[in-house]
């Protein structure tokens, strides 16, 4: 499937599955900690800035946000899990959110599980992953942030991704910043689509 990332536009926000947008029957998840880079990635995969939100303070994402992709599918912006200001519990709404979400969407061909480069796994990082594996959803681990490590940091990170049993062939380490592997990503995107 060829698709043209550029042609990107945001539909809605939606905090009941039942809201969802339903011109399209395919659609591509992001998940990850609150602070591990989303929307700049969003915005490096469609070449524009200011497509999805980004913000200095994590946890402003509470909502499933639908991005049309080229009229072929639909990127899904998942609330970040772990730490946010204002004390709110992102884990249990991400978990309220995503039980309902995961729950019968044929519409769902893949994910893309996001880790910092500077972070190991934490315990809701192994529990995604160990998730999409149990119920059988194609991901991608994607390293995020890997300009602001050195050799030896990604190596570390290289050799505690495969002490978690994650195959290499499942792992994409990229920079928003700098554009690096964006293109080799977008296209791991579209053979996730079609699965």
């Amino acid at each position: 499937m060829k698709i043209d990332f550029s042609k990107a536009k945001f539909i809605k926000s939606v905090v009941d599955i039942n809201l969802k947008p339903k011109t399209l029957n395919k659609e591509i998840v992001f998940l990850g900690r609150s602070n591990v880079g989303k929307s700049s990635l969003i915005n490096a995969l469609v070449n524009n800035s200011n497509l999805a939100k980004t913000s200095s303070k994590p946890g402003l994402t509470k909502m499933l946000n639908y991005f049309e992709i080229d009229s072929k599918f639909y990127l899904v912006d998942a609330p970040g899990y772990g730490y946010a200001k204002g004390g709110i519990d992102l884990d249990k709404l991400f978990l309220n959110l995503m039980n309902s979400y995961f729950v019968n969407n044929s519409q769902l061909k893949g994910a893309l599980l996001l880790v910092d480069a500077r972070r190991e796994l934490n315990e809701m990082d192994e529990m995604m992953k160990d998730f999409l594996i149990k119920y059988k959803i194609p991901f991608i681990l994607v390293v995020t942030k890997i300009d602001k490590i050195n050799q030896s940091e990604k190596y570390k990170i290289q050799k505690h991704l495969k002490e978690k049993g994650i195959e290499e062939n499942k792992i994409k380490y990229v920079s928003s910043f700098k554009k690096d592997n964006i293109i080799s990503l977008q296209k791991d995107i579209a053979s996730l689509l079609n699965n």
